[in-house]
């Protein structure tokens, strides 16, 4: 058919509809500017659900010169399948053209065969089943509609890959973030706690070398002499971050690393040792290769960083003393003391080194060392740090000023010090553990990281285990919200947040560290609902990532009490924002592959927790 005839049979059908009420149609996602088929003025649209303004013949034929559109048919053929959102075809229950399907809906796998990017090295989930190396295939099911090559698990595996930083020829790591409508500064940097999440997701499909390379790096950039002004750091710090620089006249790169020296308030990273020996664990669970971790350098580095740790000083405590900023929540927010995040860190850390270790060169007394501390952790952070309902009671109702090792109030801690939202926050069912415990003071503010990584290295006990996701399930929009999930909570606000924040600017409330939501941490959420054995818990609040988080750009968190809103100062395109999204869907198809990060009940430490008087 000519075009004029198209043009002349479009215009009667055209107006026909003039005659006939127009019933209104959903609402769609707004077209980009350069979208050829978005009208280029207002006149197209419906208004109030009558009919819209008869187009011109140019418009008609503007549209017929436009790309060709899919049709579904099946009563919604007014709606192309590029107009429709990607998550209400394929992931929503309520606006699906199908029945729901089981638990996953939309398999990673599927589009790691499309892009053709499997491995043909060593693949993760064979390795951690103890199977021979098999290629990764996508097993489709019969239901399954075509995949759209602008989905979500495809972009985001775009993403990553840009994200990659090469040393010398060889990927060394990915930048935090590549926003180009913000001021680089230190985004452009190789972060050692940014990276676990792109580690893993690298690990998961069977691409190693990158891991193998960043750890490496890392270890090298350890050795390093550590001055900050006129001081001298321990010889075990890892680095904050770094970077490389390529010289294109020399052709040659270098490296140069950060270990506080440059970071806002010059605090020097606690969690990066941790983090470092967690993925090598990771890196030798996944493929099965000790070699690495047996390696002088590899020992070496992990002694060093034990040294650090469990050397014997003034404290009381076997928790780990640790200065504001000295972690993930890189500014001043009231986390001086024993923060829960770097106690189950340093927990999980003190587990994979005994896993790794070698007896010889030095390394039996370090796992000696190791085993009087982690029974000493893990009563402490399970007695004195964990509240429920029942022991926030007995909180409330302690005596001060007591003496002796019979005391019942052993940190002295005064009742009129519980905050006021707590009473109504902590319901009949479920627990947490506590943000810090010190002397005459306890933060019970909820602290994610510190609560999740409890659950994966079994620091918490199995029934705690439950508890913490009962409190989840049951302050869901508290914690959780519109965006997986909050980095604490509640935020601090007033003459609170300015003298503990120091007036952070950044750290108003409800945002960045105050409160903020972070997607992330969704694949830690995700890795202990699969362990407890509440994927549904993973699947509700991947629902919620998938509805905004590539619309966004990927931001580096979310402003608000629901997280609803695009962080004020969020870098967009954050790597460890689209990695933790890779990682949370790769686990949740695939559970075995939870074994490289988690960590089972130790059998020969399993003591019955007694509570002490202070319960």
């Amino acid at each position: 058919m000519e075009k004029q005839d198209l043009i002349r049979e479009l215009r009667v059908r055209v107006s026909s509809l003039s005659m006939e009420q127009v019933q209104p149609t959903p609402a769609r996602q707004p077209q980009s500017e350069t979208d050829p088929r978005t009208p280029e003025n207002g006149n197209a649209s419906v208004d109030n659900g009558q009919a819209s303004t008869m187009p011109s013949v140019e418009d008609v034929a503007k549209l017929l010169d436009a790309r060709p559109r899919q049709v579904i048919a099946n009563g919604d053929s007014h709606r192309s399948l590029d107009e429709r959102a990607f998550s209400e075809i394929i992931n929503f229950p309520e606006t699906s053209i199908r029945p729901p399907r089981s638990l996953e809906t939309v398999k990673s796998s599927e589009y790691l065969d499309k892009l053709a990017i499997s491995s043909p090295g060593i693949n993760g989930r064979a390795a951690l089943n103890g199977t021979p190396n098999q290629p990764r295939r996508a097993s489709i099911n019969e239901d399954d509609e075509p995949i759209s090559p602008t989905s979500m698990v495809e972009g985001a595996w775009v993403a990553l890959r840009k994200a990659q930083v090469m040393f010398r020829g060889k990927p060394v790591g990915t930048i935090a973030a590549s926003d180009p409508t913000e001021d680089s500064l230190n985004y452009n940097q190789v972060f050692v706690r940014d990276f676990v999440s792109s580690g893993l997701a690298f690990l998961m499909i069977g691409e190693p070398e990158i891991v193998k390379n960043f750890l490496l790096k890392a270890l090298r950039l350890q050795a390093w002499e550590k001055h900050i002004d006129c001081f001298t750091l321990g010889e075990g710090v890892m680095p904050a971050s770094f970077k490389v620089l390529h010289d294109p006249n020399r052709r040659t790169d270098t490296m140069v690393a950060d270990f506080g020296e440059s970071a806002i308030g010059r605090v020097a990273p606690v969690d990066s040792g941790f983090w470092w020996i967690i993925l090598l664990r990771a890196y030798v669970r996944c493929t099965g290769d000790h070699s690495l971790a047996e390696e002088p350098d590899c020992q070496r580095g992990m002694m060093l960083i034990l040294t650090l740790c469990l050397s014997d000083g003034f404290d009381t405590f076997p928790t780990l003393l640790c200065a504001d900023g000295c972690c993930m929540i890189d500014r001043r927010m009231g986390i001086y003391g024993y923060p829960i995040e770097i106690q189950s860190l340093f927990f999980m850390a003190l587990r994979c080194a005994r896993s790794l270790l070698k007896p010889d060169a030095g390394g039996k007394d370090f796992l000696e060392r190791i085993e009087k501390r982690l029974h000493a952790l893990r009563f402490h952070i399970r007695t004195y740090y964990w509240l429920d309902h029942q022991q926030l009671n007995n909180i409330y109702r302690y005596k001060t000023e007591e003496y002796s090792q019979t005391a019942v109030n052993k940190f002295n801690v005064i009742p009129d010090s519980i905050p006021d939202w707590l009473f109504d926050w902590m319901p009949m069912k479920g627990g947490y553990f506590i943000g810090n415990v010190s002397p005459a003071r306890m933060d019970f503010r909820w602290f994610t990281i510190g609560n999740c990584v409890a659950i994966l290295s079994s620091l918490a006990t199995p029934e705690q285990s439950c508890a913490i996701m009962d409190l989840i399930e049951e302050r869901w929009e508290d914690i959780v919200g519109c965006m997986p999930a909050k980095v604490c909570y509640p935020a601090l606000e007033g003459r609170e947040w300015q003298i503990t924040t120091g007036c952070d600017p950044k750290n108003t409330r409800w945002s960045y560290h105050n409160g903020g939501s972070w997607p992330v941490l969704l694949w830690m959420l995700t890795a202990a609902s699969v362990k407890i054995g509440r994927p549904q818990i993973a699947k509700k609040a991947i629902d919620l990532v998938e509805t905004r988080l590539m619309k966004d750009g990927w931001p580096e968190y979310y402003d608000g009490k629901l997280g609803r809103y695009i962080g004020k100062q969020a870098r967009k395109n954050q790597t460890w924002s689209i990695a933790g999204y890779l990682v949370s869907k790769l686990m949740l198809e695939d559970p075995s592959l939870l074994g490289m990060i988690s960590l089972e009940e130790d059998r020969k430490q399993k003591s019955s927790l007694t509570r002490s008087s202070s319960f």
